[in-house]
């Protein structure tokens, strides 16, 4: 496998390095001219995604420019809702837009979850072309959505600011909302179990809205389906790790460590990176946690906040990383900088 020499398997397995491994959320991006122009090429965002051998330059891409410690897929969370039925389409400027489950009759015209593996074919060739063209020291990365962050859009039929739809359909017809998210549950284990099978090497459960679970709802939404994934990958692919991404938690990040099971943990930008140190870091592998508006401002803001990171979280084991994907408007220099800043000497 060849695994013990990729530092991102080793802080996963909790060792704690000098100089910690480096990705970025959405690394391959807007941000990026390459990236730019193949999505030109591409068409569409979609055939982008279901074109494997232009998924694989543009995940290629930033490993290229910057030398990331990781790869990650190019994909995205919503390919799983359908791959399971659902239209789904990308409205220049506003973002997803996807045929809604409100009701039960909605939800008995979803396909079952087996029927993914036939729309995702091309996602897990994909893989195994990056599997084979990462360099030696790259860590290949799968992801999906979590259960809980795809309910959300697969109800609502897009992005909302408070995800009040999905909130709605929990507590007016729960009956519906739990067989939905047992839906996606399978669909995600099939899913990323593919993806490892095509040479994936860790993979990432996306919780992009778990911060607006109500409390009482995170554990059994949040947590929960994420352990369910997890136990199962780990029983087939004991080797593989799962990061868990529980965005916006709060103190449900202590939480979703202790009862997860994932074996990384990567914090948002509200997160204090001294107190995830000291209440999360001995539990678990942390990753996080930069804010990437720095990576639009630069200056000495930037030094002097990827420097604050990475000491705070020195003690352990740490994958450097953003709160959030890094955005559009970011300036690639300044990810050099950051990178400089990172694996420069301690004094």
């Amino acid at each position: 496998m060849g695994g013990t020499e990729k530092k991102l398997l080793r802080a996963l397995a909790g060792e704690t390095l000098p100089v910690p491994p480096v990705w970025m959320m959405r690394q391959a991006g807007r941000y990026l001219p390459e990236y730019r122009a193949t999505r030109e090429k591409a068409g569409s965002f979609l055939d982008l995604c279901y074109t494997p051998e232009l998924a694989t330059e543009v995940t290629l891409q930033p490993i290229r420019r910057y030398g990331f410690d990781a790869a990650i897929l190019f994909a995205d969370i919503l390919l799983v809702p359908q791959a399971l039925g659902a239209d789904l389409s990308f409205v220049q400027g506003e973002g997803p837009r996807l045929s809604t489950v409100t009701s039960a009759a909605d939800l008995a015209r979803l396909k079952p979850a087996e029927a993914v593996h036939e729309t995702l074919a091309p996602v897990y060739e994909t893989v195994g072309r990056l599997r084979e063209e990462l360099p030696s020291e790259t860590t290949l990365i799968g992801f999906a959505g979590a259960p809980w962050t795809v309910a959300t859009y697969m109800i609502a039929g897009r992005g909302t600011p408070d995800q009040a739809p999905a909130r709605r359909l929990l507590y007016g017809d729960p009956a519906t909302f739990e067989a939905l998210i047992d839906r996606i549950t399978e669909a995600t284990i099939l899913y990323l179990s593919a993806q490892i099978e095509a040479g994936a090497e860790v993979v990432k459960l996306f919780d992009s809205w778990a911060g607006a679970l109500p409390g009482l709802w995170f554990r059994r939404y949040a947590i929960e389906p994420a352990a369910r994934i997890t136990a199962a990958l780990r029983a087939k692919y004991p080797e593989v790790p799962v990061i868990g991404f529980p965005r916006g938690a709060g103190a449900g990040y202590l939480a979703f460590a202790d009862a997860a099971g994932t074996q990384g943990l990567a914090l948002d930008t509200s997160v204090d990176p001294d107190w995830a140190a000291q209440a999360l870091q001995p539990r678990l592998c942390v990753q996080g946690n930069l804010d990437p508006l720095l990576l639009v401002t630069g200056g000495d803001a930037l030094v002097r906040e990827t420097r604050r990171v990475a000491e705070a979280f020195s003690g352990g084991p740490h994958i450097f990383n953003l709160g959030h994907g890094i955005t559009p408007e970011a300036d690639p220099r300044h990810v050099e900088i950051m990178l400089e800043t990172i694996r420069a000497p301690r004094q």
